[in-house]
């Protein structure tokens, strides 16, 4: 869940401050070059000043005129010289008072033209459109007009290049860019918190899950973080979990007990059925049935005590040698698979060492044994193989019995539960429910395939490390 939430929020984040930055570069931009505007309206004043002297004196005739004009041309000059900026004070009919660089003349079109007519018609020009960073050949013109006596008589227009502008613009961006950056890393550092913080009882609450649907019914969440939703989430969970391990406990308390007084009625009913046999003919049909179906039933009141004991009993876990007790197992049940005509093998042996309750280790390779040398016919063969895959110690047992079709692996290990095609083998179906929970009370699990050709693979792991470290 946090690989989804994690990049949906810096993705957000990323946006917000994406569209934070384009106007913030936009405005440093635009400031930067007003700057600029307003320090070359403050020179073009200066020069307007100047000029306005020179058009006094001209018009009045005065013989300082030609002096004032070469003062004039020599401040443009010097300014051009010092900032490299062109400077001309134009007439109406763009003949140039004074100029520097002396080749310059007005442009025909373009923003030039535009400011000196706008300065002609006694007004400012306009700002000049935004120069960036990528325009190397943009350029900045300015004019403001020279008035005498009420009238435009000239223009003082200056042509600026922009490298050093652009250059400090792009520095701002720069700078900019550094600090999104930055607010980006504290933006992701920020998330990571918050996704921890609100994720952290999700975990806890999945992992509680994942420990009751595995048998530890003891799990509980600690409702102490994350969000008030979250915990208060967490408060029902433990509610929930405490009402089915209550449930359950009754459960298995009932099971025990109904197993247990049953026990007594059933071995007093077989006992008189025996007395009731001898005084019939010998090999009565209806009292074979009637004692096979007794044992039978003591059977299940049997399984059913030792499936309500295994529910509820701890496992002893301790470091076992899965090789050694698997083939223990095998040699025991050897003169039972030669009675019946099939070949029971341990192949792979080797000393594969878990953790695990030897006893209930040992009671589920019975059971699983025993299921498969039931339905395996004579003349066929049963395997057993003991192997460490990665975190697990694995006991395969494999037979080549009629198998299972896809719909029954799903139901095999369910209480009471047993195929419809062989409802004449001999049990009770709760063998393989409680080698099940013999072996989740220890972290162990059984899972069941299908054996290609024909067959039933069944297998036990069990961890290889301490569970719950």
């Amino acid at each position: 869940m946090r690989t989804r939430l994690l990049p949906l929020l810096v993705v957000l984040m990323a946006g917000i401050l994406i569209a934070l930055g384009f106007p913030l570069g936009a405005s440093l931009a635009a400031a930067r070059q007003q700057r600029v505007v307003v320090d070359r309206i403050d020179d073009t004043v200066r020069f307007a000043a100047l000029a306005q002297f020179v058009s006094d004196s001209a018009d009045s005739g005065s013989e300082g005129a030609d002096e004032r004009r070469e003062t004039l041309q020599m401040e443009l000059a010097r300014y051009y010289d010092l900032y490299d900026i062109r400077v001309g004070v134009f007439y109406r009919d763009d003949n140039a008072m004074a100029r520097a660089p002396g080749w310059w003349a007005l442009p025909e079109t373009g923003e030039g033209r535009r400011a000196f007519e706008e300065a002609l018609a006694g007004r400012r020009s306009h700002d000049p459109a935004q120069v960036w960073p990528w325009q190397h050949n943009g350029r900045l013109v300015v004019a403001s007009p020279v008035v005498l006596d009420g009238d435009v008589v000239a223009v003082v227009v200056t042509d600026s290049p922009t490298g050093q502008m652009r250059s400090r613009i792009l520095a701002g961006w720069l700078v900019i860019g550094a600090g999104l950056a930055a607010a980006m890393l504290v933006a992701f550092g920020a998330a990571l918190r918050l996704t921890s913080w609100v994720l952290r009882p999700v975990r806890i609450l999945d992992a509680a899950t994942h420990d009751i649907a595995t048998g530890r019914l003891n799990s509980r969440v600690a409702a102490s973080g994350g969000p008030p939703e979250l915990r208060r989430l967490a408060r029902s969970f433990n509610e929930m979990a405490d009402n089915v391990e209550e449930v359950l406990e009754q459960q298995r308390a009932f099971v025990a007990d109904a197993s247990h007084q049953l026990r007594n009625p059933l071995a007093a009913l077989l006992l008189r059925i025996e007395l009731l046999a001898l005084e019939l003919p010998e090999g009565n049909e209806e009292i074979a049935s009637v004692r096979t179906e007794g044992k039978r039933l003591a059977q299940v009141l049997d399984d059913l005590l030792d499936l309500a004991l295994a529910e509820h009993a701890s496992a002893e876990i301790s470091v076992v040698d899965i090789g050694e007790l698997a083939a223990e197992r095998v040699a025991a049940w050897r003169p039972l698979a030669e009675e019946k005509g099939v070949r029971l093998t341990e192949v792979g042996r080797g000393a594969v060492t878990a953790w695990a309750d030897p006893i209930a280790l040992s009671s589920a390779l019975d059971a699983v044994i025993d299921n498969a040398l039931k339905f395996t016919p004579a003349g066929e063969e049963v395997t057993v193989s003991v192997a460490a895959e990665g975190r697990a110690a694995t006991v395969v047992v494999a037979d080549r019995g009629p198998g299972l079709t896809e719909e029954e692996l799903v139901r095999v290990g369910d209480r009471f539960w047993r195929s419809g095609r062989h409802q004449n083998i001999k049990g009770s179906g709760l063998g393989l429910a409680i080698s099940r929970a013999l072996l989740a009370a220890g972290g162990g699990s059984l899972a069941y395939e299908t054996n290609p050709p024909h067959g039933l693979r069944v297998t036990v792991s069990v961890p290889r490390t301490r569970p719950g470290v």
